[in-house]
């Protein structure tokens, strides 16, 4: 039976949040806070309660998320600063040749985004796009496309990028599953949405590079030289494959397997992504720092800015945790999810349409995930296991990706770097983005059927 007031106050509550950061452009972290609070007061807890429930939304999400997004944002610094993602890149164009350079493009924008930043990683490899147009005349789309369909994918659902991070941490999914399901989703969305669809408006749609005025592109900010490329590889793989050796080695696959208990324990402390990151971190300080003539002061001042970015992401997950408790606190998640389950609607597509509402109307894809994240929490039965969570944070980083537009920075990104004006960057960057997020959905849906 659904309570159609409380129904209607979670309802005030996301007009609120939205009239909040989209007529007064207000920051989205106090948004959510006020957000939550409302609808904690109409539904009528009262006031020193409504406080507890804000300090232990906050405590609960942080507790996990701001070690994660602080250790990833430094080490995707050290890496940044040092030249690695030139390095990759260039790596990659030389591996693939000018006639597969698209695809050098889409795995480079893949791999990078996994520990640099969307809007950092973008703005560091699009160079390398401009050069490619230049060299063989085919319209810089051909080149741009694929490298934003791989930083978008792995931006949105592969951790350790915040997104994904915090909606694991709000729905208590495995971190380990959530990449191993990001990467299976991942790969063929990158495919479909980066090489396909950017052949097919490169032919539609000509751009041509901006005029070139420095030649400094593969060049670390202190003059050293670029890492070799393989190092970077190695240095990205450390987290993520202990991370997944982690989860196998405790799923019930290895069960059977004659693995020493003290063994298993010692891959479960290396293994957590407290400690993965800790172990790449140091690597990336000692290998991309240290060892290549930076100082420690020179790298102290480059961790120390990185946590800037991420302090924004941690406070706004921890915003997304506080709304999550309120409406576990109100009952409105129960209610709903007994009556989602009247009416035969799946959660994981609830999940991907309040993610995709959210996206749409105020641009924020991280903003979407934790909303949508917060919305769903609630609904989840006791029934649904590791591989269910983790297709359900999929299911909200698809919604949270689609149909980049006019409210979302990272269009206006796209258009300034691109040369795109508004008509052509709908055409190309929105349309890409809404390609990501059905055929995304599409393959989490069919894994939902057969897993």
């Amino acid at each position: 039976m659904i309570d159609v007031t409380l129904l209607l106050y979670v309802g005030i509550g996301i007009a609120l949040l939205l009239f909040l950061i989209l007529r007064l452009k207000m920051q989205a972290f106090i948004a959510l806070l006020i957000c939550s609070i409302t609808v904690a007061l109409l539904a009528g807890i009262p006031p020193d309660e409504t406080i507890d429930l804000v300090k232990k939304g906050m405590g609960d999400t942080l507790g996990f998320v701001a070690v994660v997004v602080g250790l990833g944002a430094m080490f995707g610094a050290i890496l940044e600063h040092s030249g690695g993602a030139e390095s990759l890149a260039a790596y990659l164009l030389k591996w693939f040749g000018e006639k597969r350079a698209n695809l050098a493009m889409l795995i480079t924008g893949f791999l990078v985004a996994i520990p640099v930043f969307f809007d950092v990683a973008f703005i560091l490899l699009v160079p390398l796009a401009y050069a490619l147009q230049r060299k063989t005349g085919l319209s810089l789309l051909h080149f741009a496309i694929p490298l934003l369909a791989g930083l978008a994918i792995t931006h949105a659902f592969i951790p350790p990028t915040p997104g994904p991070v915090a909606v694991a941490d709000i729905l208590n999914a495995d971190l380990g599953q959530v990449i191993l399901f990001g990467f299976i989703v991942g790969v063929p969305t990158a495919l479909l949405a980066g090489l396909v669809f950017g052949k097919f408006i490169a032919k539609k749609i000509f751009v041509a590079a901006p005029e070139i005025t420095d030649n400094e592109y593969f060049r670390s900010e202190n003059g050293k030289g670029i890492p070799p490329p393989l190092m970077i590889f190695a240095i990205i793989a450390i987290p993520i494959v202990l991370i997944l050796l982690n989860t196998f080695l405790n799923s019930p696959l290895a069960n059977n397997l004659p693995i020493p208990i003290s063994v298993k324990k010692t891959i479960q402390l290396i293994g957590h992504p407290f400690t993965a990151l800790i172990i790449a971190n140091l690597v990336a300080w000692y290998l991309l720092g240290i060892r290549r003539n930076f100082t420690p002061k020179q790298l102290l001042e480059i961790t120390t800015a990185s946590l800037g970015p991420a302090g924004i992401i941690i406070l706004l997950t921890g915003a997304g945790g506080v709304f999550k408790q309120v409406l576990i606190a109100t009952g409105a998640g129960e209610m709903l999810a007994n009556y989602f389950a009247e009416q035969n609607i799946g959660l994981l597509l609830f999940a991907f349409i309040a993610a995709v509402l959210v996206r749409v109307l105020q641009g924020s894809s991280t903003v979407a995930m934790i909303t949508a994240a917060g919305l769903t929490a609630p609904l989840i039965a006791d029934n649904y296991s590791g591989t269910s969570l983790a297709l359900l944070v999929i299911a909200i980083a698809s919604g949270s990706s689609i149909l980049s537009h006019v409210n979302d920075s990272g269009f206006w990104l796209v258009s300034k770097y691109l040369g795109l004006d508004e008509k052509q960057t709908f055409r190309s960057w929105s349309v890409m983005t809404t390609i990501l997020s059905l055929v995304s959905i599409s393959l989490v849906m069919l894994l939902s059927v057969l897993l």
